[in-house]
């Protein structure tokens, strides 16, 4: 088996749970789940709702095939009786939540899922592996893009993680403000820019540096990007410039002190009379690097192992609890573990400005609207029906103007308090 269906990226614990459920009657009571984080990571002031799109697309999918039964039979995983529920699963639930692209803080309620215990509890694994993901590359990606100041950065980590994810990568990063990614596969599926030239080996491939730039631009024409560090650097730019000429579109360091290099490359760019030629800086870059060359004659940045791993945080810590049964609140009180019961409704309040100040989270309730506030939540599935989501390119701009929207001391690098306060309200 080198695929796997939706429905079997689970853990077998919801399925022994089922199996338990439907034996002794509880299976089909009304339950209500959350997904949060009870913090941030170290070191974040807020996190970024990512991944949701592909989870509805996934959970729409979300069937056991017949070898799927089969392989849970003969593992004894599941009776014959869960085994027939599980043939037959179809979600008929609801799930709403923050929209993708909207920034969240510990507590924020951003995934609601509701209907039967067992057709919510089945989704569990697949929910968090997908968001845990997602938002960490995204929270991550976020951070880069604000250190970039307008420079465009381009994802490049399919190297650095497993096939699959790098698609998901791609796409998260592309949602948090990257312009483009060398990943074909995410820009096939999502309609993502891709770029991409030529690595070293290509040049080591000839019998000397000007062949192999000569080759690249006889096959790509002048609007390529020539890899310049191979070799001599300062050599490796004026090869450049005498075999495309000045009008060559870039030039691409990936060694080196990036800051010194960047400052001379510049110089002896504009003495060869290629002063649009533009300077692309790769190489283990995250939020840190990027922001210390934001003085420094950079145009692009290139991105990967940082952005795949969530920049030192690859999971967003969220979690998925039971809050409600049969519409009565349900607690859990385990130390440093404790949830707050029952569905949640949460809204960011804003100055007339339009300036975020508080997120308030009233759970059995809803807060008193004034003026400026935002809902927060909205349909995703009902009654086991996809509702119409927003594109990429919406949530994209959503995220934007979030971030705009947040104080200035929330976009800081350094750690800190989250970027504005939560405020629970409980009626229990």
């Amino acid at each position: 088996m080198t695929d796997y269906a939706p429905a079997m990226l689970t853990d077998q614990y919801e399925l022994t749970m089922i199996n338990a459920a439907l034996k002794d009657g509880t299976a089909g009571r009304r339950c209500v789940f959350e997904v949060f984080a009870r913090r941030l990571p170290i070191g974040r002031r807020y996190g970024v709702v990512a991944g949701t799109g592909r989870l509805i697309e996934l959970i729409r999918g979300f069937r056991f095939s017949g070898r799927d039964i089969d392989f849970l039979r003969a593992a004894e995983v599941v009776d014959r009786t869960t085994a027939d529920w599980l043939a037959d699963y179809r979600f008929t639930g609801d799930v709403d939540g923050y929209a993708e692209g909207e920034l969240f803080f510990p507590g924020s309620p951003l995934l609601t899922v509701s209907g039967s215990f067992a057709e919510c509890v089945l989704l569990e694994t697949l929910v968090l592996s997908v968001l845990n993901h997602d938002s960490a590359v995204a929270a991550g990606a976020a951070r880069m893009v604000t250190a970039a100041r307008g420079r465009p950065i381009i994802e490049m980590g399919s190297r650095r993680t497993h096939e699959r994810s790098a698609v998901a990568a791609a796409r998260a990063a592309y949602l948090a403000g990257f312009a483009s990614t060398s990943n074909l596969a995410a820009g096939a599926a999502y309609g993502i820019p891709t770029t991409g030239t030529s690595a070293h080996a290509f040049t080591l491939l000839h019998d000397d540096e000007p062949a192999a730039f000569a080759s690249q631009v006889d096959a790509l024409g002048k609007n390529t990007t020539l890899l310049v560090d191979t070799y001599d650097i300062g050599q490796g730019i004026r090869n450049a410039i005498a075999v495309a000429g000045p009008d060559l579109r870039a030039i691409r360091i990936d060694s080196g002190d990036l800051s010194v290099l960047a400052q001379h490359s510049r110089e002896l760019l504009d003495s060869l009379g290629a002063t649009e030629t533009k300077i692309i800086v790769s190489g283990d870059m995250d939020e840190h690097s990027i922001a210390a060359l934001a003085a420094e004659p950079v145009d692009l940045y290139g991105a990967g192992t940082a952005v795949v791993t969530g920049s030192g945080a690859p999971t967003a810590g969220l979690v998925y609890k039971l809050v409600e049964v049969d519409g009565r609140p349900v607690v859990k009180r385990s130390e440093h573990k404790a949830t707050v019961g029952g569905r949640k409704t949460a809204v960011r309040r804003h100055k007339p400005t339009g300036t975020a100040i508080e997120e308030i989270i009233v759970s059995q309730g809803v807060p008193d609207h004034q003026a400026n506030d935002r809902l927060l939540q909205r349909s995703f599935v009902a009654g086991g029906e996809t509702v119409e989501q927003p594109t990429l390119a919406d949530s994209r701009e959503h995220l934007r103007q979030c971030l705009i929207s947040i104080p200035w001391e929330g976009l800081k690098l350094s750690a800190g308090d989250p970027a504005i306060p939560v405020t629970f309200i409980t009626n229990i």
